[in-house]
């Protein structure tokens, strides 16, 4: 019976480990983020659309909430994407009430959140479904924050590895020995993978996510480490910024990689699941080896009907501003949807998350 341990704190940096270090979410308010769909809803239609800020609480939970107040089955209450708890995030929600009911959303009253506005939109609220996210973020107790700035402007230029954030392994503790114990989905997918059945659908889809996600962060830290995150290499399966358009690069790859620079696409990872990676060429040989280090993983994942996809292994942070005040510094930017503030940090600091 295989032990595999999930591990990551290994995953490298695409420079240098950062010099400085600073406080991450020392108040709840020191996270903000602000959803933006980046479409106009209609005004009518069988889909009602709720903007909800909260505050210490997870996004599943308030969900269930909103259907036991609108009488619905939980399949029936759907969000774009899943925001931190430990945090003060907008967000939407989509209740699907074919008809014209209505409901007094005044009357729902869930301790920790606040409703913005309701409207009406004619196609549900997918995952995924949206352009983005905002985030203001305040960083305390930092040591060098000029450095901090600097790394936040370099990246902004020439971008981050799209790592999963820590988030979507699960609540990470420091102990008392400096240890940090990994975070419950990583370990629930360990157990799956070691032969435990997870009976609970919600735990199961998150150890699963947590898997899928831990192998990414594998494979774009193994391409980091080869030297070739900012390479175009023949074969390489390519994603327009922006969109969910992907293409497979041949043997020119001269104009790609100055659209690169340009940030106008990027090279991508595999989200493993059933079917085929994609790629061809020299790529293809790549992202194999890589992948051939956890054969545990990749069947397992194959075996879970998840299909084959690709994830964008670049980010840039856009609309960056930074707001030093002493040692505290406020950090605005913008990040497509599905990517994580905490990848950004990653490169510019070492933090402590206190929450």
């Amino acid at each position: 019976m295989s032990t595999m341990q999930l591990h990551t704190e290994h995953w490298q940096y695409l420079n240098d480990t950062p010099v400085a270090s600073g406080l991450l979410k020392q108040h709840i308010a020191d996270f903000k983020v602000t959803e933006e769909l980046g479409y106009t809803l209609s005004g009518d239609g069988e889909h009602i659309y709720v903007e909800l800020e909260k505050t210490q609480l997870n996004t599943a939970y308030v969900a269930e909430q909103l259907a036991s107040f609108c009488g619905l089955p939980l399949r029936q209450v759907t969000y774009a994407g899943r925001k931190d708890k430990y945090a003060v995030t907008r967000q939407w929600f989509g209740v699907h009430v074919p008809g014209k009911t209505e409901f007094n959303w005044d009357a729902f009253t869930l301790e920790g959140t606040r409703i913005l506005q309701v409207q009406r939109h004619n196609k549900k609220l997918r995952t995924g479904q949206l352009k983005g996210n905002h985030f203001e973020i305040t960083l305390r107790a930092v040591t060098d924050p000029d450095a901090v700035v600097n790394r936040l402007q370099q990246a902004a230029r020439t971008g981050v590895p799209n790592f999963y954030g820590s988030q979507r392994f699960g609540v990470q503790r420091i102990s008392e020995e400096g240890e940090v114990n990994r975070g419950g989905n990583l370990m629930m997918a360990e157990r799956m993978l070691n032969g435990e059945v997870i009976k609970n659908r919600n735990k199961r889809s998150m150890a699963l996510s947590a898997l899928r996600s831990w192998l990414f962060n594998e494979m774009l830290s193994n391409r980091i480490a080869r030297g070739c995150l900012h390479t175009i290499t023949p074969g390489d399966v390519i994603n327009l910024a922006g969109s969910n358009s992907i293409f497979v690069a041949d043997e020119d790859i001269q104009p790609l990689s100055e659209r690169l620079t340009r940030q106008d696409l990027s090279t991508t990872i595999p989200l493993w699941g059933k079917g085929d990676i994609g790629s061809a060429g020299d790529a293809r040989i790549m992202e194999l080896e890589s992948a051939a280090a956890y054969p545990e993983v990749t069947a397992f994942l194959a075996d879970q009907k998840l299909s084959m996809e690709r994830r964008a292994a670049i980010i840039w942070p856009q609309r960056l501003e930074c707001n030093q005040q002493g040692d505290t510094l406020i950090i605005r930017f913008f990040l497509p949807s599905g990517c994580f503030a905490t990848a950004v940090l990653r490169e510019c600091l070492l933090t402590t998350e206190l929450a």
